[in-house]
């Protein structure tokens, strides 16, 4: 069964949450990251992309970022900007995006749990990406990025949030300039702080890494190097019941078509799909009908039966198209590493994907059904792991507004 904590959160002034409050560092490259903390002294950017306060060129990987990081953090607490909460407490996380709302609960949970499966993955890690956020968490003693978990629903825990939603105010509450709405609770009462640790403890037989592997491997890993601290032992999560979460597309685009003209490659794609033309951008439908923006032309791609597996990993749309295209045609077998393929997130929409063709930059662009979150818990139930990059969640959590001291 799941075991989680409560934790005092490092957070902003109440005034101030907005102002500190930033995207995800791994959604936000150095230059992006400059422009949007510019003018902005207290953007919890200056924490997790502290590079944006050295100059131009620095390698965002050194000692020397890592310290800045901490310099940085030290000076938000220094100047009363964050501050400690008093007592160990819980957190309810709402967000709110094109009229839609999900709420999470914040909380430690436990490394143990990791290294035990009872926090499933489905993904692998890169382990300079791990070294990163390794390096970043040792050297600021804290984790500032949250890992999105996510749960089969309980009907208690659902009502003990909504309960504390609808008699408490909430101690943050604003929408960001993306348009999303960010709201956060503090449960500080020690009944229901205890009715909470209860019933993941007896209810709840295991949580799914939905976002944010790399987090928590490099979580545990920097608990296992600092054995003597209790707060190592769990890692900064929010976990969401999977009524309220949705799985947006991961769409591909892809440099050259190794070698074959446009007109070979449809003639190759007929062995495995049924293939339409169309008149407009594809947003796939259902399972296993994909767009391609070929030549300035859009089709619709249907696979045929018998092209696939129905086990939990080959079913999915990421692994047809990896199998039957990408590998198969254009030679494409590990998308982790080969430099000739990208991954577009649904949030940036279709345009995007003709954007990224018509410039020359790319020859082709695929666009996929998304993966859903049963599928997501068959695949992690079994012990097996997606393709790379097959799920975009939105929205994402803030970094800066609840950080976890180790």
């Amino acid at each position: 069964m799941a075991t989680i904590k409560p934790f005092s959160a490092l957070r902003p002034q109440q005034e101030l949450s907005q102002q500190v409050a930033s995207k995800p560092y791994d959604v936000l490259n150095s230059e992006e990251a400059r422009a949007e903390a510019k003018g902005n002294r207290f953007s919890f950017l200056r924490v997790t992309k502290s590079e944006i306060d050295l100059p131009p060129g620095v390698d965002i990987h050194s000692q020397e970022v890592y310290d800045k990081a901490n310099e940085n953090l030290k000076e938000l607490i220094d100047n009363g900007i964050l501050f400690k909460e008093e007592k160990p407490c819980y957190y309810i996380y709402q967000l709110v995006m094109n009229g839609r709302s999900q709420t999470g609960l914040v909380c430690g949970s436990s490394v143990k749990d990791y290294h035990d499966n009872i926090i499933k993955k489905h993904e692998f890690t890169r382990p300079e990406k791990e070294k990163d956020r390794i390096d970043h968490m040792r050297t600021i003693k804290a984790q500032t990025g949250n890992v999105f978990l996510a749960y089969r629903d309980v009907m208690e825990v659902n009502a003990i949030i909504s309960g504390w939603k609808a008699t408490n105010k909430p101690v943050y509450d604003f929408i960001a300039a993306d348009g999303i709405q960010h709201s956060i609770w503090v449960i500080d009462r020690d009944l229901v702080i205890s009715s909470i640790t209860q019933l993941f403890s007896t209810n709840v037989p295991c949580t799914y890494i939905a976002d944010g592997h790399h987090r928590a491997a490099s979580a545990a890993k920097v608990s296992a190097a600092l054995p003597q601290s209790e707060e190592a032992g769990f890692f900064l999560t929010t976990i969401f019941p999977s009524s309220q979460l949705a799985i947006l597309d991961y769409n591909r685009v892809v440099k050259d078509l190794n070698d074959l003209s446009p007109a070979k490659l449809l003639g190759l794609l007929q062995d495995d799909f049924y293939i339409t033309l169309s008149p407009e951008p594809v947003k796939p439908s259902q399972l296993h009908e994909f767009g391609m923006y070929l030549d300035g032309q859009w089709y619709i791609l249907v696979a045929r039966p018998g092209t696939y597996t129905t086990d939990p990993v080959g079913v999915l749309d990421v692994t047809i198209l990896s199998n039957n295209i990408l590998d198969k045609l254009l030679g494409i077998e590990d998308q982790r590493t080969d430099k000739r393929i990208d991954f577009v997130g649904g949030i940036r929409g279709l345009k995007e994907l003709e954007k990224r063709v018509n410039s020359g930059e790319m020859k082709v662009a695929f666009s996929l059904y998304p993966v859903t979150i049963e599928q997501l818990f068959d695949i992690a139930d079994s012990g097996t792991v997606m393709p790379p990059k097959s799920t975009w969640f939105e929205p994402k959590l803030r970094d800066g507004l609840l950080t976890h001291l180790i």
